[in-house]
């Protein structure tokens, strides 16, 4: 995607600003949020990239043959999250589960690179969700996922509400990252979402089909629009966002935030107010990993005491880094600033108009 001119800024739904944030208050929420704890609860895995070369097709099969020149391990899912929160400077305590394999135990030495707290991580009778990523010429040509999917029930889930409550009881923030494979059930969602309440502490949920209406009360509800889609049964209208609003009282959450893809993101609130939040990417190519910025980058800005829309605006600054690189990457502070003076106010929310 080419760098986002004027004109195309312009060309996003016509409105009147609704926030906007100076360099000033952006340097100042960052250097903030180097300094609080978030706690992440949800879905950690582990993401294999084999890198390689094609030159010839199997004399098996119609398929290319993929000689492997390279291997990359990375972490994903809420561990992502985890990483990206870690790159702002602030401290993570990632609650996830992992099995009793080589993969679980890379994931822990991984989380330990980034400081993230180790005691968090549940260690459960089954196998660590693994996705393996062949690309060839910077293509992805095939991608094969290793994992169980079931809730965790029983002693296990016991341990995760542990981790849970305790990680949340010395948070700043906190984020619920669920992939539906198995970390989020009810059974730990309600006592996470009650003890953040408790504290009054800010709730960023990323949901996925499952339970997406057992987050009520969370402070940023962030789902794509496909994904809202889904849950309500009907076609979003962001041209004509009047009735989105109805969308949050069903949902029981303060905000809803709703990405876009290249049309960027939108707000909206309780009261009834819709900003819109057009991209800054220069440049896309990959996607993977850029909604776990996006989540990492609201609760940390929240955390630091940014409004839910300056927390959208700076993080839809992070995604533009992000999605300009391969793979599931995080996103520096610095990385940040410089979109923002590339960019400028173009990244500030807009209100539709009647």
């Amino acid at each position: 995607m080419p760098l986002a001119s004027q004109s195309a800024v312009r060309s996003q739904p016509k409105g009147q600003m609704i926030e906007t944030i100076s360099r000033e208050r952006l340097i100042e929420l960052l250097e903030a949020g180097a300094n609080q704890r978030i706690a992440i609860i949800g879905d950690a895995m582990l993401d294999v990239y084999l890198r390689g070369d094609v030159e010839r097709i199997s004399p098996e099969a119609p398929v290319p043959v993929v000689r492997i020149r390279d291997r990359e391990l990375a972490l994903g899912g809420a561990a992502n999250v985890a990483q990206n929160v870690s790159a702002i400077g602030a401290q993570c305590d990632l609650v996830c589960a992992v099995g009793e394999d080589a993969e679980g135990q890379v994931i822990k030495e991984m989380l330990r690179d980034i400081r993230s707290e180790a005691r968090s991580v549940v260690t459960v009778r089954r196998r660590t969700t693994t996705k393996t990523r062949v690309l060839a010429r910077s293509q992805q040509v095939v991608r094969f996922d290793e994992e169980e999917d079931t809730d965790i029930t029983g002693d296990e889930v016991v341990e995760l509400i542990d981790a849970a409550t305790r990680a949340i009881d010395n948070a700043d923030a906190v984020v619920l990252e669920d992939y539906n494979k198995g970390v989020l059930t009810p059974a730990l969602i309600a006592p996470a979402m009650q003890t953040a309440a408790a504290r009054k502490i800010p709730v960023v949920v990323d949901p996925k089909y499952k339970n997406f209406f057992a987050y009520k009360g969370a402070t940023i509800f962030k789902p794509n629009r496909r994904e809202l889609e889904s849950a309500l049964g009907a076609a979003v209208d962001i041209e004509h966002p009047e009735a989105l609003p109805e969308s949050i009282r069903r949902l029981g959450v303060e905000h809803l935030l709703l990405t876009l893809g290249e049309a960027g993101m939108a707000l909206i609130s309780l009261d009834g107010e819709v900003g819109r939040v057009p991209t800054t990417a220069r440049e896309v190519y990959d996607v993977v990993g850029a909604g776990d910025t996006v989540t990492a980058y609201l609760a940390t800005m929240l955390a630091a005491g940014a409004t839910p829309a300056e927390a959208a605006v700076i993080a839809n600054f992070a995604a533009g880094v992000e999605v300009a690189k391969l793979g599931a990457a995080t996103v520096s502070i610095d990385e940040v600033i410089e979109a923002y003076d590339l960019f400028g106010a173009a990244g500030t929310a807009e209100a539709p108009t009647a």
